[in-house]
């Protein structure tokens, strides 16, 4: 069910896809949306109830003029408010997965578990293929045909305006964001103290295997892991179940 709420003056919206299990909240990558985690709360279901928001500039939610690192936590810390949630479980592909960190290293008392889906703590992107991004089709199979092989990866955020095909998305809001995305985040992975699955895909060009492996090493608190899935930077679209699998064990462990 799709739901809004107010913050900081604009609407931000979500995807609540119901149950009665415990709740998780997800944060999707850029190009993305809440609807990208369709496919995973169907596999956590019934034991997690998944709550995906559409984050600032994406989705149903509406365009921001900041797109910085306390403008993503000010919006994520406004919808667990929404919600009346306690601590809850949390996790974040790409920029969502270090919109998920620093939220737990800022508001320890309001996450219980997290996990954080390829990405590092410190952050270096690439907006080359941003600014690459085909204009508005005349149809969706145009803009699939027009993207390539990335197609399938930005599906969810395809839309129909005026009788074009584009984004859900904007591309110079996207850059800006991946800008402000870009920067040394290890104090913030640092100070989370709950308990974290770091996911890496063995075939990332995002996360390297020797910068996951510092990330966890630097976890003094021994509460970091990291599993490796055979996938590209996109692990629960390139290994749905394997990710599925491990996110629901990880969840159901005990503190």
């Amino acid at each position: 069910m799709r739901e809004y709420f107010t913050a900081g003056g604009r609407r931000l919206s979500y995807l609540d896809f119901g149950g009665p299990g415990k709740p998780l909240l997800a944060l999707h990558g850029h190009y993305n949306e809440a609807s990208a985690f369709a496919p995973l709360a169907r596999a956590l279901a019934p034991s997690r109830r998944v709550i995906a928001l559409d984050q600032r500039g994406h989705g149903e939610s509406d365009p921001a003029d900041g797109y910085g690192r306390e403008d993503y936590a000010a919006d994520l810390l406004a919808l667990h408010r929404h919600l009346g949630f306690g601590p809850v479980a949390v996790l974040g592909h790409s920029l969502g997965g270090v919109n998920a960190y620093q939220f737990a290293a800022r508001h320890p008392d309001r996450v219980e578990r997290l996990i954080v889906e390829d990405i590092g703590a410190v952050v270096d992107c690439d907006w080359s293929f941003t600014t690459r991004l085909p204009p508005p089709a005349p149809s969706r199979q145009a803009l699939a045909e027009a993207l390539g092989p990335a197609a399938p990866y930005l599906e969810c955020a395809f839309r129909e305006r005026d009788g074009r095909w584009g984004f859900s998305f904007g591309i110079e809001s996207t850059v800006t964001s991946q800008k402000a995305l870009n920067g040394d985040h290890r104090a913030d992975w640092t100070a989370v103290s709950c308990p974290t699955l770091l996911v890496r895909g063995t075939h990332s060009d995002e996360l390297t295997a020797a910068h996951a492996r510092t990330m966890i090493a630097a976890r003094h608190d021994g509460r970091a892991r990291l599993v490796e899935l055979p996938a590209g930077h996109v692990v629960h679209h390139d290994a749905p179940e394997r990710f599925a699998t491990t996110v629901s064990a990880f969840l159901a462990e005990s503190r």
